[in-house]
């Protein structure tokens, strides 16, 4: 009997594992600098300081305004309280964000993760 019943519960667990969007990962704690694209007769990207963030830990995240908590499943990251509550991002690369219009759609707002090099 006990043979029988492993199999079955092992089934019955799999899908409560699964997470929509992709598994839950984590951003590696930095600042995110956020700006639009420039043109060619100028900068090569135009600031935009009200948007910057700072990741700090594995689930949360910090502004000027206050801090809040995100959640990164798969490639899609939310910032699920705080000053920032409901905008989201694609995650290109652990230092690259483009933020997400209200229709899911990549917009021209992009946040880069300040490095040693970018400082």
């Amino acid at each position: 009997m006990k043979l029988r019943i492993a199999p079955l519960l092992l089934a019955l667990a799999a899908p409560a594992l699964a997470v929509p969007g992709g598994p839950i990962g984590q951003i590696p704690p930095g600042n995110f600098l956020c700006e639009m694209p420039g043109d060619a007769t100028g900068a090569v990207g135009l600031r935009v300081p009200d948007e910057d963030f700072v990741v700090v830990n594995a689930n949360t995240y910090r502004t000027a305004k206050g801090r809040g908590t995100y959640l990164l499943t798969g490639d899609l990251l939310v910032l699920t309280s705080g000053p920032k509550n409901g905008d989201k991002y694609r995650l290109i690369s652990n230092n690259f964000l483009r933020k997400l219009g209200a229709d899911g759609q990549e917009g021209s707002l992009r946040c880069v993760r300040r490095v040693v090099n970018n400082s």
